[in-house]
């Protein structure tokens, strides 16, 4: 998987800038414990950190391509393409040769062959950047779904980029500042597509390309979802669909190093666990590995809230048994998840006070354990976003709220009654600034002026369609940002199969009546998948990733909000309000704090930790 980096500086000799290069790439140590690299020019300083996952002894990277003595081509590379073999052979029938045996060479080889073009035929998720000597051009390309994070900060002579933000903000010029959009963006599920919260920072856009020349950037879109007619009926839409998993699952499983799936029992994760098992299994080389996560006493003592009808624990199990998978159960306990150290590990992958509390904790964690006996994990995140698994996709009046559907369902706490809210701790002189419902209702019209249509979408149809769009182009993103980070954090490598940009095109193009055909939620996955799952399995109704029900977690944030009303150096005091504060603190409180409180010891952490600037 790995971590990059790297300086371009047209009026510096970046020859003499080692230390500055070495020390951005420092950052990425988590994300590629296995070797660390550094190329050099005289306008360009390229860093890498690698996970070796494919070709362990000839992938080092940065990795060159030298012609007559001189190097006409250099990347620093971070993902995978699944489908290098093909384009290897191919590349190859073209005259290239190639020294290794690695994805990365073949994208260097790609790019020297078809120039920009060459993005088009790429199958994976990636995130690169390849530097050209001869015309002193430098090219960040990211993948169509934006599974890997990259991004870069314009300077008066050039750029900055990394893999995460901490890459950038490592360079001595830069200093994290946030001003009061940053914020917005931060506190509001939004997850704009090219926004990074920091000042002067940008997100390499999903599907797009990033160019510096002594001129300038330019930036070019070489992917977008697009509206197609779909002529299938359901059995070929079906059978299309399995085809697809199938594909997309064998080229998955190809690694290096031990693989194994995440498993909830949910269907999304039980489809891909069996078909991985499936696949493993006709080549030889079973049984899968799966792991899943729980809670002390969460099984025993499960209470049925709004978002979870049922624990995942008996479901992995009827699905592990089933496939007959080598599985192992990940528990946690309260004190895992309030550990300092922990939560200040998830800060850091992350950046950003932004996550989800528990769960990124519990993610982190699941993840580390993991990684003991894993170095790939393949995951069924996105299933949802593809196929409408959500249960707002069915609510009426999240459908056709005039905002984004999931903030009308309430995920973001602003419309779920007398509950806590992220936003509830914070100072209202500060929330009036930020005017958080009016930055999403802009947003939420940015995202809806992209919908592409057909003629015929109309009624139910085109709000589906721009339902389902809103979800890959933004929900999505919260969530593979969020895996990516915990991820790397440990040197875990995550594939997401159901990310696949031919999968998603071609059920972006399904209309919803096909798509909930059995008056289901994702109706034609769990036709397409089936015969490989146990009915207890493929009939179970959408459960989202656990939280802790552990009433002591509660207890222990509000304990910490205590310690925090008592700092008078805090650095998050002056944006929080004092009697808001006060009043959840106080003796015999009982109100529900969670999302309120992680958000304001998050932000104190962040704030305290990294020495950003709140320019609001």
């Amino acid at each position: 998987m790995c971590g990059i980096t790297g300086w371009i500086a047209y009026d510096n000799d970046l020859t003499t800038q080692r230390p500055t290069i070495e020390a951005m790439t420092r950052t990425m140590a988590c994300r590629g414990p296995d070797a660390a690299g550094v190329w050099l020019g005289s306008h360009a300083a390229l860093g890498h950190r690698r996970l070796a996952v494919i070709d362990i002894d000839g992938g080092k990277q940065p990795m060159p391509v030298d012609h007559d003595g001189r190097t006409v081509l250099v990347t620093t590379y971070s993902g995978e393409v699944y489908n290098y073999r093909e384009l290897r052979a191919e590349l190859e029938r073209s005259g290239h040769t190639f020294r290794t045996s690695s994805d990365t060479e073949v994208v260097l080889h790609a790019y020297l062959e078809w120039g920009e073009a060459f993005a088009d035929r790429l199958n994976g998720m990636y995130a690169f950047a390849l530097w050209d000597p001869r015309t002193e051009e430098l090219l960040l390309v990211r993948d169509r779904m934006g599974i890997k994070p990259l991004y870069y900060h314009p300077t008066p002579d050039g750029v900055l980029f990394g893999s995460e933000p901490k890459a950038i903000l490592a360079h001595p010029d830069v200093h994290p500042t946030v001003d009061a959009e940053g914020l917005a963006e931060l506190i509001t599920f939004t997850k704009t597509p090219g926004h990074a919260v920091y000042q002067g920072m940008h997100e390499v856009r999903p599907g797009h390309l990033v160019r510096a020349r002594r001129s300038g950037l330019t930036v070019r879109r070489y992917w977008a979802l697009e509206a197609r007619e779909h002529t299938d009926d359901r059995a070929t839409t079906v059978a299309h669909i399995r085809a697809l998993l199938d594909d997309i699952v064998a080229r998955q499983l190809i690694a290096d190093v031990p693989l194994c799936t995440l498993l909830s029992g949910g269907l999304d994760s039980s489809a891909i666990t069996a078909l991985a098992a499936k696949a493993l299994a006709e080549a030889g080389r079973g049984p899968v590995r799966s792991f899943a996560v729980d809670f002390t006493g969460y099984t025993e003592n499960f209470r049925p809230d709004d978002l979870r009808g049922t624990p995942d624990g008996p479901y992995a199990h009827a699905l592990a048994a089933h496939v007959r998978s080598d599985h192992r159960d990940i528990v946690l306990d309260t004190a895992a998840l309030m550990d300092p150290g922990h939560r200040a590990a998830v800060l850091a992958a992350r950046d950003l006070p932004n996550g989800f509390g528990d769960g990124d904790t519990s993610l982190y964690l699941l993840f580390k354990a993991v990684r003991e006996q894993s170095t790939v994990a393949l995951s069924g995140e996105s299933a949802d976003e593809v196929f409408g698994g959500y249960r707002w996709f069915h609510d009426p009046e999240a459908v056709h709220a005039d905002t984004f559907p999931w903030i009308a369902a309430g995920l973001s706490g602003r419309f779920a009654g007398g509950k806590a809210v992220r936003e509830a701790l914070l100072d209202t002189g500060l929330l009036a600034k930020l005017d958080l419902p009016g930055y999403e209702a802009r947003r939420y019209r940015e995202a809806l002026a992209e919908v592409p249509y057909l003629d015929g979408d109309t009624g139910h149809q085109r709000r589906m369609r721009e339902i389902s769009y809103l979800h890959l182009t933004r929900f999505v993103q919260i969530l593979l940002d969020r895996k990516d980070r915990a991820s790397m954090a440990v040197g875990l490598e995550v594939r997401v199969p159901f990310c696949d940009h031919r999968l998603v095109d071609y059920v972006f193009n399904t209309p919803w009546s096909l798509k909930t055909f059995d008056g289901r939620e994702k109706s034609l996955l769990r036709a397409a998948t089936r015969d490989v799952l146990p009915d207890v399995v493929a009939d179970r109704v959408k459960s989202p990733y656990p939280s802790t029900q552990d009433p002591r977690y509660g207890e222990a944030l509000r304990a910490e909000l205590r310690e925090l009303a008592a700092d008078r150096n805090a650095p998050v005091r002056p944006l929080l309000d004092p009697g808001r504060l006060a009043e959840v603190t106080a003796d015999g409180a009982t109100q529900d704090i969670r999302p309120g409180a992680e958000l304001a010891l998050g932000m104190n952490a962040w704030l305290r930790t990294t020495g950003t600037t709140l320019d609001v």
